[in-house]
This record gives structure tokens, sequence and C-alpha cells, in this order.
């Protein structure tokens, strides 16, 4: 069994719209939806986006110790532009809060997970959308977890 470091981790669900983001107890074992931040469309070229800013105000604010950013690989195991999105905003951030380390982990059906969790509790439509993003966050970050805790070979 791995020692998980204690402190809070962030998890964050990066979409093209919205980033969704969860945090963990100080003693890594339980994931809880935290905020959905906008995306910046269109950021000037020598400024930081606003939606990475906020994070790093979030990372700052909760003392994160690591933040968990989710790589969409497709289910064949590949890279696809989603992934090269998100390893690019991670990439980004990582240059924003340094020292604090991003880790990026695979995030396979972590939307669709979290779209049926929420829809077996009666979450639907435009109150499912508001917070689809948090609930993919915290299936990252969850998982992310359980994975630390699980025995090595």
């Amino acid at each position: 069994m791995t020692d998980l470091p204690r402190g809070v981790r962030l998890g964050v669900d990066v979409g093209q719209v919205r980033v969704g983001v969860s945090r963990s107890d100080p003693h890594g074992v339980l994931a809880t939806p935290l905020v959905t931040l906008a995306r910046e469309q269109n950021p000037r070229s020598d400024a930081v986006p606003s939606d990475i800013a906020e994070l790093a105000a979030l990372v700052a604010e909760h003392e994160a110790v690591e933040v968990v950013v989710g790589l969409p690989i497709n289910l064949a195991g590949k890279h696809g532009p989603a992934a090269e999105h998100a390893k690019a905003y991670a990439r980004l951030l990582a240059g924003v809060i340094s020292p604090v380390p991003v880790t990026l982990t695979d995030e396979r059906m972590s939307t669709v997970v979290a779209s049926r969790r929420l829809a077996e509790r009666g979450v639907r439509g435009k109150k499912q959308r508001a917070v689809v993003d948090q609930a993919a966050a915290v299936e990252i970050l969850q998982s992310w977890l359980d994975a630390q805790r699980r025995p090595t070979r």
C-alpha cells in the first residue's frame, strides 16, 4: 500500500467551455465537488487565461499539495486532440502554480460515469449540465486517490 503524503489535492476536468474542479480531504480518502470555472475563450497570448488564474487561486486557498488533471485517452488507448488539449492545459497550469506538481491521469469515461450517476440521482437536463463537470472532476480525483492506495506489486 502506498503512503500518500498528507494534503489536499485538486482534481480537474478540462473541457472546451468549462473546467470542473474537485478537492480531496487532507488524508486523500474522499473527493468532493468544488466549483465549475468558465473557460476564457480568447485570452491574450501574453496573459494567463482567467480560468487558469482562478484555478491557481484555488490551489493557494486550499493549500493544495498537488493538482490531478484528467487526460482523456480514447477507448483504444490513444491520445487524440482532447488529450493533447488537456496536456497543454496542464503544462500552462504547472507553469503558473509551480512548485505545486500537476499530475495527468487517465480519465477515460469520467464524464459518462458522472452523467450516469447524476441521472441515477434524478439530476437531469440543465441542472445536470451545471454540475457534470464538477462530478467528472470528482470521478477523476477519486479514481486517482484510490489507485494511490492500492498495494504495489
